[in-house]
């Protein structure tokens, strides 16, 4: 019952968030999974591992999927995101906690970056 309480809850959050809104949550999934891929590993779950690297794959799949290409630093995002997405695939093959840190890394600056300019854009309309 919490449970489907919990689901009904997040599919409305996710169906009634503004695009920036919904990045973020990617952002923040993606991290949430590479936590799990690196405790997977921890545990020589490779199983759970996988599974884990999969969701972060398909977020940057979707990222860059849904980049707006009107903008020339999309180009940019296209090959940082290209990277990852290479970066996360070859960590998964050699179930490597460093290339995850790496990626990890460059999660955090995305999704950190992506927060101050959704408050600024806030704080100017």
């Amino acid at each position: 019952m919490l449970q489907n309480a919990a689901q009904t809850y997040q599919s409305n959050q996710v169906t009634t968030a503004t695009p920036a809104d919904l990045t973020l949550m990617l952002y923040n999934g993606a991290l949430k999974f590479i936590k799990q891929v690196k405790g997977a590993i921890e545990d020589k779950d490779v199983a759970k591992a996988h599974e884990a690297s999969l969701k972060v794959q398909n977020i940057l799949y979707e990222l860059m999927s849904t980049l707006n290409s009107d903008y020339t630093i999309s180009k940019d995002f296209i090959k940082l995101y290209e990277y990852m997405l290479h970066r996360t695939i070859e960590a998964n093959m050699r179930k490597d906690i460093e290339i995850l840190s790496e990626v990890e890394s460059l999660f955090l600056q995305f999704r950190d970056t992506w927060k101050e300019a959704m408050q600024l854009a806030k704080s100017q309309g």
